[in-house]
């Protein structure tokens, strides 16, 4: 109970900036009608109670699994072991992950079916599941991160040529997409365990980020090989917006809740199905220690449910009305300004960003401080949504406008920040993109696209979560260039 408590105030710390926005900008910018505040503040309640939930079951079996499944793997000794678990692992935890799913049906939605659900999961999780067993062996091989990263992304620049600029936000946003409440932690514990059987403290602390960075670019590639052999193109669509006063109040969150459920319970059967069997076969634990596993991924289930259904039946809805309202009857300055702020704060109340943040200080043993990663990655966020409103805004502004800079930049810096800041930089940018990035910010976007004359909701309504993916790289790479320069100013 005392844990839960202290989880629930460090939720709640982090939960009420967003919604102290949305209620002040209720009460003066945009009103809303009331129903849809109720849902707004049932569905708040309803994500603090299932992130704190989620994250005491993160402690209790999602980190334990990725620690034993990693060391299980690397002392087979064979690099053949390694990228075949990481091929299984990679696509059925890709499969399962909520923000995946989330993503491709307002993919599906937005198009019509053009583009299916089903096509997006497919094609995604197999991306994540050859990266994921790249990145594997890159660990067991000792093979340089920064190296391999730029090998990625070039990659990734020269298929983007042939790619049409629907499918570019499309494959960019499915990178952050991917990396969300269930991947990121259960990924990060599987990087961190294999690194620490290898000789080297310092290389093997190093080795612990960056897993997350590489799995990621799987997506994009895999999205991006789609549109090119199936040569889907000129796509448009379009966003409903809800104004109903009379909407039901208590409706939305059951359907929802029914739905994910489901969801939630597909995202942790495979990785307990997974560890079972690992368990009964060469882990063999306890049944204490079992049970107490098992009881931290039934507190996942939970808290997944929770938060998810919060977040898609209360916050999903105002975040487009807030956008379209914004755009449709105040400057344009004014919804930048609103688009930084609600990047600023809606960044703390990812889960998985907790999770690396607390996985940071206990791998550097305080050395790299949770508040210091926070800013950075507050301030990385908000300026990438701010960009994004930008984008919407001017039309000939184009999506690889940001990201080509952007990214030679974020590759530029690899070269002369700290190796450690490599992994953690590329680690956070698919981790600031979650669930909360894929409905609140995401729907906030497309409703100022869709009041907006002359942009496409498919093609600047997409793109946010891209940009939220970026932006982190390059401010936790200039935190990592300060502190080299306190650790130089130290030696002097």
């Amino acid at each position: 109970m005392n844990v839960l408590i202290e989880k629930l105030k460090e939720v709640l710390i982090s939960v009420l900036p967003i919604t102290v926005i949305v209620l002040v900008l209720n009460f003066t910018l945009t009103p809303m009608p009331g129903s849809m505040v109720i849902r707004f503040l049932i569905g708040a309640a309803l994500l603090i109670a299932g992130l704190a939930i989620f994250l005491i079951g993160v402690d209790l079996g999602i980190t334990p699994i990725g620690n034993l499944m990693g060391s299980v793997i690397t002392k087979s000794g064979k690099v053949i072991i390694v990228v075949a678990a990481g091929l299984a692992l990679g696509f059925f935890i890709s499969v399962a992950e909520p923000d995946l799913h989330i993503l491709a049906n307002q993919v599906d939605r937005v198009t019509d079916g053009v583009i299916s659900k089903f096509s997006i999961v497919l094609v995604v999780s197999v991306g994540i599941a050859v990266m994921l067993s790249l990145g594997l062996a890159r660990i067991v091989k000792g093979i340089s991160l920064y190296k391999l990263l730029m090998v990625l992304y070039l990659a990734i620049f020269g298929l983007a040529i042939f790619t049409s600029k629907e499918f570019l936000a499309i494959s960019f946003d499915a990178s952050g997409a991917t990396t969300g409440a269930m991947t990121v932690p259960f990924i990060i514990a599987l990087a961190i365990s294999v690194s620490s059987l290898k000789k080297g403290a310092q290389t093997s602390e190093n080795d612990g980020f960056g897993l997350v960075a590489i799995a990621s670019t799987g997506a994009i590639l895999a999205v991006m090989i789609m549109n090119i052999i199936f040569g889907i193109d000129e796509i448009h669509g379009s966003i409903s917006l809800v104004h109903d006063e009379d909407l039901s109040l208590i409706g939305p969150f059951l359907e929802e809740c029914s739905v994910i459920a489901v969801e939630a319970a597909m995202a942790v059967a495979p990785i307990l199905a997974i560890f079972l069997i690992c368990n009964f076969t060469c882990i063999k634990l306890k049944m204490r220690k079992l049970g107490k596993v098992c009881s931290g991924l039934l507190c996942n289930w939970i808290g997944l449910t929770l938060f998810l259904t919060g977040v898609n039946a209360g916050f999903l809805s105002a975040g487009s009305y807030i956008g379209h309202y914004l755009a449709e009857n105040y400057s344009s300055w004014l919804l930048i300004t609103i688009g930084f702020a609600v990047g600023l704060v809606t960044i703390l109340a990812e889960p998985a960003v907790h999770v690396l943040t607390h996985q940071i200080a206990d791998v550097t043993e305080g050395y790299v401080k949770q508040s210091y990663v926070l800013g950075a990655l507050s301030i990385g966020v908000g300026s990438a949504v701010a960009l994004s409103v930008v984008r919407i805004l001017i039309p000939e502004l184009l999506l690889w406008h940001y990201l080509l800079p952007g990214y030679a930049l974020a590759l530029g810096l690899m070269y002369l920040v700290p190796k450690l800041f490599v992994g953690i930089a590329f680690d956070s940018g698919g981790v600031a993109s979650g669930p909360m990035t894929a409905t609140f910010i995401l729907t906030f976007t497309q409703g100022a696209a869709e009041s907006i004359d002359g942009a496409d909701v498919m093609v600047e309504g997409f793109g946010v979560i891209s940009m939220v993916a970026l932006t982190p790289i390059i401010a936790l790479q200039v935190l990592g260039l300060v502190y080299k320069r306190k650790a130089a100013k130290k030696q002097a």
